[in-house]
């Protein structure tokens, strides 16, 4: 995904704006993997290969997600990204 994609993008439940938390990028500055966050409904989407996965909670399939997030885990740890947590394999939002 391009960097300057995420002007283009909203939440796809409530359309709000995203915020972007960048895992890996290449040199070329696209972004492989990453989370997209809504703040209004705390909903987070992940970037995979470059694609960001922006399906309803009902479509989303948790269980191939759990890898990745726990991939993830770490980075998000180090990041001080005291927002989001890993709970049963799924990546949620807490109060600050």
């Amino acid at each position: 995904m391009r960097l300057n994609t995420i002007e283009k993008l909203c939440c796809p439940f409530d359309k709000s704006d995203l915020t972007l938390r960048i895992i890996t990028k290449e040199d070329t500055d696209n972004i492989k993997e990453g989370i997209l966050s809504c703040a209004h409904c705390k909903r987070v989407y992940p970037i995979v290969s470059g694609v960001p996965i922006m399906n309803p909670d009902e479509f989303r399939d948790f269980e191939r997600e759990a890898p990745m997030l726990e991939k993830w885990e770490q980075h998000l740890v180090d990041n001080h990204a005291d927002t989001f947590k890993i709970s049963e394999g799924k990546i949620i939002a807490i109060a600050p």
